[in-house]
């Protein structure tokens, strides 16, 4: 790497460690033994995904190589490498959910959004995915829009699921009611 190149990058490096989630973190954790999942989880919750000079300074700050970090990153579904979209749709695929037709509500909001499993709309509206068992059987099939948990869903529900939460990002809120 060239001198200018990585005196952008220390830059880029630096300016991670100014911000308040990343320093909080890093100060929690950073002298406890193997904490590395800790550290990325605490920043994750707070960004929805791990930027990579947030990698960078954690890999400099915690003495632990970049591809230690992007290997812990890489393996576990649950972190994400770019911004999701702002409402994180997250379908459960658990067996209970999966047995009562998880698929189709999944392949229902890939429709009605336009996201792919896994990723997130162009305007980075929403983000779909497929996770495992959430705790809520009985509710089965269920799917999570941003903490608010819907159960016992059909296809014909997840239309009116999306454009409540169209509303909702649109500056309105969601309407508040019990789903069982």
């Amino acid at each position: 790497m060239s001198t200018q190149a990585s005196v952008r990058m220390n830059k880029v490096v630096d300016k991670a460690g100014t911000e308040p989630d990343v320093v909080a973190a890093v100060r929690k954790w950073k002298s406890k033994r193997g904490s590395l999942i800790m550290v990325l989880h605490e920043i994750q919750n707070a960004r929805g995904y791990v930027p990579r000079d947030v990698a960078l300074y954690l890999s400099r700050e915690l003495d632990v190589p970049l591809a230690r970090i992007y290997e812990a990153l890489t393996f576990y579904h649950y972190f994400k490498l770019e911004p999701p979209g702002k409402a994180v749709i997250s379908v459960c695929t658990g067996t209970a959910c999966y047995l009562k037709g998880s698929q189709a509500l999944v392949d229902e909001f890939a429709r009605e959004t336009g996201a792919p499993v896994g990723g997130s709309t162009e305007d980075k509206l929403f983000h779909l995915q497929c996770v495992r068992c959430v705790g809520c059987c009985g509710l089965a099939p269920v799917a999570i829009v941003n903490g608010k948990t819907y159960g016992k869903l059909t296809p014909p529900d997840i239309k009116k699921i999306v454009h409540e939460w169209r509303e909702h990002l649109a500056g309105d809120e969601p309407e508040e009611k019990a789903t069982d």
